[in-house]
């Protein structure tokens, strides 16, 4: 496979997962503190923040490692708490 057409299929899955997640919280299938809808935040952003890297987009890149950290707090917030 082409290395573009990989970057354009990843960055595909990336936004897809992202926007399951935010359709299923709109619409209300997911809880947005449940643990799917953060997986699918922080891997579907991490695909994209890999993306960004390469060439450097330095606003695509701040949004979506933001967007990953946030969604690990998220997902490892029940057991700081403890």
């Amino acid at each position: 496979m082409d290395i573009l057409l990989a970057r354009q299929v990843a960055s595909f899955v990336g936004a897809l997962l992202i926007l399951i997640a935010y359709v299923g919280h709109q619409l209300r299938w997911m809880d947005a503190r449940k643990a799917a809808y953060n997986v699918l935040n922080a891997i579907g952003s991490l695909i994209l923040a890999y993306i960004a890297f390469h060439p450097f987009q330095v606003g695509f890149v701040m949004l979506e490692v933001a967007w990953v950290l946030i969604s690990l707090y998220a997902l490892l917030r029940p057991w700081t708490s403890l």
